[in-house]
């Protein structure tokens, strides 16, 4: 697999203890900080979680039991926070300036419960946050270098064995991740009704799983669009590995030149990359595509409501992502008057797949330090730990949606064949 050159995120490494942990800085600049922090904690709805220097010194202890503490290592990193509370957070705790004692993400997930219980208008800074970066077609393409494009062998050290980076489906608390992975993959697959000969358009198709599953498990033709390099790359090696390579077509180029016909479409991971102002652009190429008899499936994170992407998130993990809420994705179906045919919300199965990932990230720590450096290992602990704790605190959704054209009434009359596999009830039947 290639490896590709490391790509910093910004943020230095910690250094030696300053001075004011020490407490050598003055008592006035302490007070002030214990002040402004305290503020912030209160409007972010006072969390089971201590804030002290590294010197031991309380700047926030809340009522009842703890989960954990947050430790800053000097006062800048506090003013970073109070000025910039995502931004300044994940820099912070990237750098080593910031770290949690206690289980990483115990602490995450009681910070974003206890943020999300005060509401969107009553957190800090919150109308401060900065909008997602445009997706045009230039910026997608260095968007998804960024993050896609770190090296196959970095993904393939903690994904499952089909490099599967979306959310997993656990029918069963004993299933492994390559297991639930398999289960998600065939779960879209039943939704989207797969037939032996049908024709599949895939956007955003990640390393080929999804598409070389409906390709081998159902029979089906399948043209697959990534922007990604790498990916494309792998996706293709493994098509032709797996003698599939007649029936799964990969191909690297931008969802918005998306040609031709097809009787399914579907997106799964792909559209927190597109960002609303294309949403209008993306139903339109669906509308295009997909026959009148036709089904599509969209598979994204979201958010219970619309709000501005996670600022350290957006700008140091996944630059141009917005994860839109329900109301948000109608724009993209709404005005081509696609008729809704089933919503789920997998959010908890998402909070699993990531801690799954996180713990084999955590054996592979080493090797990543050794490429990329402390810092970016730190960060990605944050990442990985974050969002599972995020999905489980409900501050961010795992929405899948499935559509067709309005005079489409060949759909299927119950849920039964996406549970059993059993051939789809269909209105002629009654």
């Amino acid at each position: 697999m290639k490896r590709s050159r490391s790509r910093p995120l910004g943020v230095p490494d910690a250094g030696p203890l300053d001075p004011d942990v020490r407490g050598e800085a003055p008592e006035f600049a302490r007070a002030i900080a214990r002040k402004l922090l305290g503020a912030l904690v209160a409007r972010a709805g006072r969390p089971p979680v201590e804030f002290v220097l590294a010197s031991g010194e309380l700047l926030y202890a809340p009522q009842g039991r703890s989960v954990g503490r947050v430790v800053f290592r000097d006062l800048g990193a506090v003013w970073g926070v109070v000025r910039q509370p995502e931004l300044g957070f994940g820099d912070a705790f990237a750098a080593g300036r910031v770290q949690i004692d206690g289980d990483l993400v115990e602490v995450l997930f009681h910070l974003f419960l206890a943020s999300d219980s005060v509401g969107v208008s009553k957190r800090p800074l919150v109308g401060l946050q900065p909008r997602a970066r445009p997706n045009s077609l230039r910026n997608a393409r260095e968007h998804i270098r960024h993050h896609y494009d770190l090296g196959n062998d970095f993904y393939a050290q903690w994904l499952d064995e089909r490099m599967v980076y979306t959310c997993a489906y656990y029918t069963h608390p004993e299933m492994s991740l390559e297991q639930a992975q398999v289960a998600k993959l065939e779960h879209v697959s039943r939704k989207l009704e797969l037939a032996p000969g049908m024709e599949v358009v895939e956007a955003g198709c990640g390393w080929g799983a999804l598409a070389l599953h409906m390709a081998r498990v159902h029979g089906v033709k399948v043209r697959a669009y990534n922007i990604s390099s790498e990916q494309i790359a792998y996706a293709r090696e493994r098509a032709a590995r797996e003698g599939l390579a007649d029936k799964v077509e990969f191909i690297q180029d931008d969802y918005r030149n998306i040609t031709g016909r097809c009787d399914a479409f579907v997106s799964v991971g792909m559209l927190e990359h597109v960002g609303v102002d294309n949403y209008p652009t993306l139903g339109g190429v669906i509308a295009r595509c997909l026959r009148e008899h036709g089904r599509a499936l969209l598979h994204s994170v979201g958010r219970a409501r619309p709000q501005a992407p996670n600022a350290w998130l957006e700008r140091r993990i996944f630059p141009g992502s917005y994860p839109p809420s329900l109301r948000e994705v109608m724009d993209i179906l709404e005005p081509w008057r696609f008729t809704v045919v089933d919503v789920e919300n997998l959010r908890l199965h998402y909070a699993k797949t990531l801690l799954e990932w996180l713990q084999r990230f955590d054996a592979h720590a080493d090797e990543a330090r050794q490429r990329y450096g402390e810092s970016f290992v730190r960060a990605w602990r944050l990442y990985l730990g974050g969002c599972s704790a995020a999905f489980r605190a409900s501050t961010i959704q795992l929405y899948q949606v499935v559509f067709t054209h309005p005079a489409n009434n060949a759909v299927a009359m119950t849920r039964e064949h996406q549970y059993t596999g059993s051939e789809p009830i269909r209105w002629k039947e009654f």
